[in-house]
């Protein structure tokens, strides 16, 4: 390391000094008096004040270069307490998001999962637990009992999409899968999930969202079965297939069509009548009494859960009875549809956007029906 310069001039002049000095006292024993000591003298007199402009000058020097490493020893601690204040707003940022992504799943009707991959440790809300009718200690946190929850069917196409998924991050994970409900029943959910990982990519947890669609699964099939079976056809025939189709997808007992048999309406007859797995003879019967009084009198659809047979007794041995008026374009009631079970019914009857689908396709083929029938009125009237 090379010497300050206070040093290096120190270094260049001491030497000289010191041998002038040496000379000196040399030439003084030699000849001794005061004459021959005063060169020593001055010379000692100029090492000792070089040593001490030297002392001040390291002084100095040494004063400066601590005064420079306070200066950075504070920025340093200006900027440690930066990072510092920082990495606290950071962290408090990040608990106030967790706290929000919490409160949210707690409003929301999403089952959450959580799977901790090395220790292979899973965390199954309450919300998921109560999706499947458990209480929270019902279920145990484990991923063998989320497992056992997955109808068999559709456990390996969910573990080859996890698979998938954890291998690569770009293969999303989500679809719709079946879930054993503790009534014995099943529910489908939408599951979907997101793998967190390391800067390595190497996936740690797994955290998912199952949401409950098994109405709309049942929605689905319902107008998947109707639409296929009353495909093709027309007038009395899609009568007949629209309240068959109706029957085994609601799996009701009774489903039957009416068109208005007077106006103002005061009687129905039935276009097509299913009981008991077949088509039975088309009536008429009259509206006091019936619950169709309301659907048709009143135009707006009538849902009694249980006990339609207490209140109209004309229905004796019928529970549940869902009635919704079939309606023309200019607004007026030309008759219904309606189904009947022996046993009480619940929401999951309610499927109002798609007895709207077929009830408009009815209101069609009444007033097309009505169309013909005043066609060839005015053509018997015509010919005679």
């Amino acid at each position: 390391m090379n010497a300050p310069a206070p040093s290096r001039h120190l270094l260049l002049w001491v030497p000289g000094l010191l041998l002038v000095l040496a000379a000196a006292l040399a030439g003084w024993a030699l000849a001794p008096g005061a004459a021959a000591l005063a060169p020593a003298l001055a010379c000692a007199l100029g090492l000792a004040g070089l040593v001490a402009w030297h002392s001040r000058r390291s002084e100095q020097v040494l004063r400066e270069r601590l005064a420079e490493q306070a200066q950075r020893a504070g920025g340093l601690q200006q900027a440690l307490s930066r990072a510092e204040a920082e990495r606290a707003e950071a962290l408090a940022a990040a608990r106030a998001g967790e706290q929000r992504y919490e409160l949210a799943l707690r409003g929301s009707q999403d089952g959450l999962w959580e799977w901790e991959i090395a220790g292979d440790r899973m965390r199954l809300s309450p919300r998921w637990k109560s999706m499947l009718g458990y209480a929270e200690g019902e279920l145990a946190d484990t991923r063998a009992q989320w497992r056992a929850c997955v109808e068999p069917q559709d456990l390996s196409a969910l573990e080859q999409a996890l698979q998938r998924h954890l291998a690569d991050p770009a293969c999303r994970f989500e679809g719709e899968l079946r879930l054993k409900h503790k009534d014995g029943g099943v529910r489908w959910v939408l599951t979907r999930g997101v793998a967190l990982r390391h800067a390595s990519g190497t996936p740690y947890r797994m955290v998912g969202l199952d949401t409950d669609v098994t109405r709309l699964k049942r929605v689905e099939t319902i107008l998947d079965a109707v639409a296929r079976g009353t495909a093709d056809t027309f007038g009395e025939a899609f009568f007949q297939a629209l309240v068959r189709h109706f029957a085994r997808a609601l799996e009701v007992d009774c489903a039957f069509i009416t068109e208005c048999a007077d106006h103002p309406a005061t009687r129905l007859r039935t276009l097509a009548f299913w009981s008991d797995d077949g088509l039975r003879d088309n009536f008429e019967y009259g509206l006091p009494g019936t619950p169709c009084e309301q659907v048709v009198g009143g135009g707006r659809t009538c849902f009694i859960r249980s006990g339609v047979q207490r209140l109209y007794p004309v229905e004796a041995g019928y529970e549940a009875y869902l009635g919704l008026p079939i309606v023309a374009q200019d607004g007026q009631v030309l008759g219904h549809l309606a189904f009947l079970d022996r046993a009480p019914r619940g929401e999951e009857l309610l499927l109002e956007s798609v007895y709207r689908i077929f009830t408009a396709r009815a209101a069609i083929e009444l007033e097309l029906r009505e169309l013909r029938q005043r066609v060839r009125a005015i053509e018997t009237a015509a010919g005679s």
